[in-house]
């Protein structure tokens, strides 16, 4: 509800009741505005100043707000079902889905650069998925910030591998279409293949389990991303073993 640049244009007097609010949410919700301007020490209509600050047109609506947003963190609920989880490891052992790994492992091997690229948890996996391809003898890179520089030469014949949840990250969606830009092949690891990454990549991966959002922060499962790592690297290994046997 506050948000950082709406906190900054705040005055030492609306600080005090954003400070107030911010520690008495629960209390606010059902005070009247002189009570809130009692205890924290200002006057009524600094509280209406911060209440404008705060995109609302009263204290009425910036208590309606308050509670709507106090409901929404009492629905926010972390479950621990696997099934989901089950149901898509299962759905790896498939004779369809062992192909489609197997035609993705040789657009890896005949990829000259590798790059893994995510943000937040899903920049976490890409760190990850360049350190296990890494080992299994395919060297990689990864980029888990939204401005590394990636315009270079030397990325012809490079794959990108995209970690998304959502599949709708603006810092993501901004590395896919610059690799794009410069004939980079994409393949893309998200929750849905409806989503914007997927339509710009050339292949996909969806394991589609339920989206999980504690407050602001996306907490929905990385199990199947990380099964889909190892599945790849292993199979990897595997060709690039068998290739020095020959």
């Amino acid at each position: 509800m506050f948000g950082v640049e709406q906190v900054k244009t705040l005055n030492n007097l609306e600080m005090e009741v954003y400070e107030y609010v911010t520690k008495n949410a629960e209390k606010v919700k059902y005070m009247r505005i002189r009570e809130l301007a009692s205890e924290a020490h200002v006057s009524t209509s600094t509280i209406l100043r911060f209440c404008k600050k705060m995109d609302c047109n009263g204290y009425a609506e910036f208590k309606l707000k308050l509670k709507q947003l106090s409901g929404q963190e009492k629905q926010s609920r972390v479950t621990d079902d696997i099934t989901e989880v089950m149901d898509f490891l299962k759905k790896t052992t498939t004779e369809d889905f062992e192909e489609k790994l197997d035609q993705l492992i040789q657009v890896i091997i005949n990829a000259s650069h590798i790059f893994f690229v995510g943000s937040g948890m899903s920049g976490i996996i890409a760190k990850y998925g360049a350190r296990y391809f890494s080992s299994m003898g395919k060297f990689c890179l990864y980029i888990d910030e939204p401005h590394y520089p990636t315009d270079s030469r030397a990325l012809e014949n490079s794959l990108v591998i995209v970690f998304s949840v959502s599949g709708e990250s603006r810092d993501t969606i901004g590395h896919v279409l610059r690799f794009r830009e410069q004939n980079c092949r994409i393949l893309s690891i998200t929750n849905s293949e409806n989503c914007t990454i997927a339509k710009l990549s050339d292949y996909n991966i969806a394991y589609y389990v339920t989206y999980m959002r504690l407050k602001d922060y996306d907490v929905t499962t990385q199990i199947p991303a990380m099964s889909i790592v190892e599945r790849l690297g292993k199979k990897l290994y595997r060709c690039i073993h068998d290739s020095h046997l020959k």
